[in-house]
């Protein structure tokens, strides 16, 4: 049973900064894509960032318009933890974000393309 545990969230004031956690069990993590996902009330899920498996020893990365330049997604295959950091934080960047796993080494900006998914934690980020 793959499971997912998101960490790191909490309030911080605009420019701020916040590192999120996503701890993974239950499969090869190394080989499988992970993605981060936010969820603000009343609006959809929407794709923060994303970052392959080991494809020939490279991994590649994909982010968002809006959190390119602030965001960094990483992975530490030992430890079977993907983090999201988080910079220059500002009030719109206020959400649950779910980290997601996909049993792929390919990644993807869709949520449905995922196949396991953690139960989130609070961003909240005040002006």
């Amino acid at each position: 049973q793959v499971q997912l545990a998101e960490s790191g969230g909490g309030l911080v004031q605009a420019g701020g900064s916040l590192r999120l956690s996503c701890a993974a069990s239950g499969h090869t993590f190394s080989s499988s894509a992970m993605g981060w996902f936010r969820q603000a009330p009343g609006k959809d899920r929407e794709f923060v960032a994303a970052i392959s498996g080991a494809v020939s020893g490279a991994y590649y990365a994909e982010y968002a318009d809006s959190v390119k330049g602030r965001f960094a997604i990483s992975r530490d295959n030992d430890k079977s933890t993907v983090y999201l950091q988080m910079n220059s934080l500002k009030p719109e960047d206020t959400a649950v974000y779910h980290c997601a796993a996909r049993l792929s080494p390919s990644y993807s900006s869709l949520p449905n393309r995922y196949d396991y998914w953690g139960q989130g934690t609070q961003v909240s980020v005040s002006s």
